[in-house]
């Protein structure tokens, strides 16, 4: 990979006067340039080559510059590059088409779908949605742990406080223990709890003293329950099987819609095109994004069931934007419907995820700082803790990121980075998102370098 030539002290002073920090995120001090990217890799000014197990947040799943996805942008490009959106175009029919043609197969529910440029965006339509076929009821369930955006919406169902803290926010969900069985925050086992959680929510539906149903109407007081089907930026915790029949049994009975976000967990990062799939239930919504365009051109948007969504109950204008079907995403995200038809990434996935699952547990029972090692598909988690092997230890697990962006990995002599995403309640978790298309030398490759990290940091 080329150099490349430019001043970096310049140009971090620049984005220190002139950039807004409120969307940025800056982990390392100073900040990392990037200048290139292909396969699996980035790669710095320098050359350096940093294999990413991150892949933008799960937006990459299909591999950074994949030919066959960025040759369908350029013919769009070359085509219909731009398009009011009260015109239609092939693409966008064809692509909302086919994606509840999908979910019917899988669900037997038939549904539409409705576009917007980004997962938020996306979130807030669903919250409208939600909100109308309920005739306006504001309140919401969501996890503890659960993160659905920072649009003021999506922040009163995300549940961390400090995106909501300046800015106010609309009805703030109620927030529920997710079976988080590592850390129970019921200090149960999980071979012996008889998911105890479940039993916990289903308890607020005994009385009207507990808040949430009237029982003499029959009537919730709240519209809908938002899941991940993993929770993502929470530290890809995936809930026991089981949980989520039991969960969707009780919103069932008491008329409360179940909102599947499948932001993070969409497009077989779990090995299923959507996550909720490895447990068996059928959502009323899911919100998609990210990799639908494998991060090349923003477009998300929901798919709901007809009851919720029709024309009747969810009128022209109901909610817009103006980029949303925009034909660029709409070309990009067909292509990649159609790469995931001729491909069998079910299989795929989850023989990769096995092997680098195989790997993390290697790792844990050489490094007691690594707490629990675990994952669906190709999401995985490591959690990094105190050598009592529990206790969360942020400070550690921020020296582990730091040394993977230094790019001074030793491989045959050459120098490599390792990009990880830090996520968990505590901070304390690397939640592994490698491309779809990861090798398994690749994955050899991410083993040695986090082997050589852990040895670094200690000691």
């Amino acid at each position: 990979m080329n150099k490349a030539v430019f001043d970096e002290a310049q140009l971090l002073a620049d984005e220190a006067r002139y950039c807004s920090y409120g969307d940025t995120v800056h982990y390392l001090d100073p900040p990392k340039f990037f200048t290139a990217c292909s396969g699996s890799y980035v790669y710095d000014a320098g050359g350096t080559p940093y294999l990413d197990l991150q892949m933008w947040y799960s937006a990459v799943n299909f591999g950074y510059a994949n030919e066959r996805l960025n040759a369908a942008l350029k013919r769009q490009i070359d085509s219909l590059p731009q398009l009011a959106s009260q015109y239609l175009h092939v693409d966008k029919v064809e692509l909302a088409k086919r994606l509840c043609l999908g979910m019917e197969k899988r669900w037997n529910r038939k549904g539409r779908v409705h576009f917007n440029v980004g997962g938020s965006q996306s979130v807030e339509d669903s919250l409208k949605l939600v909100r109308n076929a309920s005739r306006g009821k504001g309140l919401m369930f969501a996890f503890e742990g659960g993160y659905h955006g920072r649009t003021l919406g999506a922040s009163a169902i995300t549940s961390s406080y400090r995106y909501r803290r300046r800015y106010g926010h609309f009805d703030r969900a109620q927030f529920i223990p997710f079976p988080y069985c590592f850390r129970c925050p019921y200090k149960k086992r999980r071979d012996t709890c008889e998911m105890y959680c479940i039993e916990q929510f289903a308890r607020l539906f005994e009385t009207e003293y507990y808040g949430v149903w009237d029982a003499k109407a029959k009537e919730a007081e709240y519209a809908a329950f938002y899941v991940e089907s993993i929770q993502g930026t929470g530290g890809y915790v995936a809930p026991p099987q089981g949980y989520y029949k039991r969960l969707k049994a009780i919103l069932d009975e008491y008329g409360i819609l179940l909102v599947d976000d499948e932001i993070q967990m969409g497009f077989y990062r779990t090995g299923k095109l959507w996550g909720m799939e490895n447990f068996g239930v059928a959502p009323d919504v899911v919100i998609f994004g990210k990799a639908m365009t494998n991060g090349l051109n923003p477009l998300a948007g929901i798919w709901a069931k007809e009851a919720l969504i029709n024309p009747d109950i969810f009128p022209c204008g109901s909610t817009h934007s103006t980029f949303a079907s925009n034909p660029l995403g709409t070309a990009v995200a067909l292509e990649t419907l159609r790469m995931i038809e001729e491909t069998d990434y079910e299989n795929m996935v989850r023989e990769k995820g096995a092997y680098f699952l195989e790997g993390l547990r290697e790792l844990k029972s050489r490094y007691p700082v690594i707490g629990d090692v675990d994952g669906l598909g190709l999401a995985l988690r490591a959690e990094i803790c105190a050598p009592d092997g529990f206790t969360p230890d942020k400070a550690l697990m921020d020296r582990i990121v730091d040394e993977g962006m230094k790019g001074d990995l030793k491989v045959n002599g050459s120098n490599h980075g390792l990009v990880l995403d830090v996520g968990g309640y505590y901070k304390n978790v690397i939640t592994f998102a490698p491309s779809l298309h990861i090798s398994r030398e690749e994955i050899d490759l991410a083993m040695r370098l986090l082997d050589e990290i852990l040895a670094r940091v200690t000691g």
